[in-house]
């Protein structure tokens, strides 16, 4: 009987899902080894990020608990372990790319973690300190977590904002963590100020990018992104309808494209226009991909949000919130 090359072994291992690949490392030691070499890693995300498959959309179901939903049959779902163990602690997804999921539990700990596999790795902690702030202000927290290739690292980016309560104050500072070194370190040049409370860096061209204002006095919206190679901020074009302060805009990244959602009421009902960047960098590649008109749904709220592509790429998966029951909805 013929017995297959390694080389061979390791092409036929690759197109499985990551669920069989650690049933299989129970075969011998010689396939644990194999499937747990990071060469073996690189080769099985490269062939899942090359043919759309292996990918799943993390919802969560209550307060606790997150669900892992295939992107291609949402009937097809499971119910994910936290990681720690501790299946009663709440805990904010603040970043995800290629399976892996930044996360944060309610003690302030931040972690890596892969569902698929139950591994996760704790961050070391770090500290951002501002001098002589003022009494009353509020502190806010936004992340952003992606993989630079160039470096062959995941970083995840952490940045604080103290606004003093009339204003008269207002200070950033920045850190990025790095997992190759496990370390924190202060990044410079970040001089804006995030719109909403709560926002996570989308990661597109390998750069993470957040919606801001240049000052907190500032009505302008401008996109920023974070190159992971260079670490360092710059501004990205926006269509020009972005002028308009009467339309609600909600970037994502979806299909490794920018992707921009604009809200608008006109005659009464409230239309969404979704755009993708073609060509990153290039304002003029900016192109409406669908419009839809909604008449029931909420008034100033994001109406109609993008999550990803079908494998082959022609369907859409969106976010719906509606006015009638408070529902939110995955069409």
């Amino acid at each position: 009987m013929a017995i297959l090359s390694h080389d061979m072994t390791l092409d036929i291992l690759r197109c499985l899902s990551v669920k069989d690949l650690l049933r299989f490392k129970c075969v011998s030691k010689f396939w644990c080894s194999w499937i747990d070499d990071p060469y073996f890693i690189k080769l099985h995300l490269s062939y899942s990020l090359k043919t759309n498959t292996n990918r799943s959309l993390i919802v969560r179901h209550c307060k606790y608990q997150f669900l892992s939903v295939n992107y291609d049959s949402h009937k097809i779902t499971r119910r994910l372990k936290q990681p720690l163990g501790e299946q009663k602690k709440s805990i904010q997804i603040l970043g995800s790319c290629n399976g892996l999921l930044a996360v944060e539990d309610e003690n302030g700990r931040m972690l890596l973690w892969n569902p698929s596999t139950r591994k996760y790795q704790v961050l070391p902690s770090t500290e951002i300190e501002f001098s002589s702030p003022p009494i009353r202000y509020s502190r806010s927290t936004y992340c952003g977590f992606g993989y630079d290739p160039v470096s062959d690292d995941y970083k995840l980016v952490r940045i604080v904002q103290l606004l003093g309560a009339n204003d008269e104050y207002f200070h950033s500072e920045a850190k990025v963590y790095s997992l190759r070194s496990n370390f924190w370190r202060r990044i410079k040049g970040f001089c804006f100020y995030f719109i909403s409370y709560r926002q996570l860096g989308f990661l597109a061209n390998n750069v993470l990018h957040w919606m801001v204002f240049k000052t907190p006095e500032s009505s302008s919206r401008n996109l920023v992104g974070f190159d992971l190679r260079s670490e360092e901020f710059s501004l990205v074009e926006l269509p020009d309808f972005c002028i308009d302060e009467n339309i609600y805009l909600n970037v994502k990244a979806m299909g490794g494209h920018l992707c921009l959602t604009s809200t608008y009421w006109e005659l009464g009902d409230i239309v969404a226009d979704v755009w993708i960047m073609k060509e990153y960098g290039v304002k003029e590649s900016w192109v409406k991909l669908m419009s839809s008109t909604y008449p029931d749904l909420i008034p100033g709220s994001p109406s109609e949000v993008p999550l990803a592509f079908s494998k082959n790429g022609d369907k859409v998966l969106f976010h719906l919130k509606f006015n009638r029951d408070k529902r939110d909805s995955l069409v």
